[in-house]
């Protein structure tokens, strides 16, 4: 359980300092998780330790919406304000996510054949 968890925080560590280091405006934890999917692939597949202490991180990943939900209970004003050309550019957003994942799996079934 501790190499799992060590080897987590020094991917997320290694994030980091990429992000910081090179001015990147990928936040440090995302560059991390990227860092940690490619050495999974290469590994080709994941350490037995590090997948335990990434499904017992997971039964607590609820408690992390909770600062996002007070964030927007004190934005209220703000949400209040702004909220229809928010819920237009989330609806705009998705279906135009929709639209080129469609077309992207069209173009490639019709490669596969």
């Amino acid at each position: 359980m501790l190499f799992g968890i060590t080897l987590l925080i020094l991917f997320q560590l290694a994030g980091e300092l990429l992000s910081r280091g090179f001015g990147l405006p990928i936040p440090g934890p995302v560059m991390g998780m990227l860092l940690l999917a490619a050495w999974c692939l290469i590994q080709r597949g994941t350490d037995e330790r590090v997948a335990k202490v990434a499904e017992g991180l997971l039964g607590y990943l609820g408690l992390l919406f909770v600062p996002a939900g007070v964030g927007l209970m004190a934005l209220g004003p703000m949400l209040k304000a702004n909220g229809l050309a928010i819920v237009a550019v989330v609806l705009v957003s998705l279906v135009v996510t929709l639209s080129v994942t469609g077309l992207l799996l069209k173009w490639l079934l019709a490669r596969r054949k």
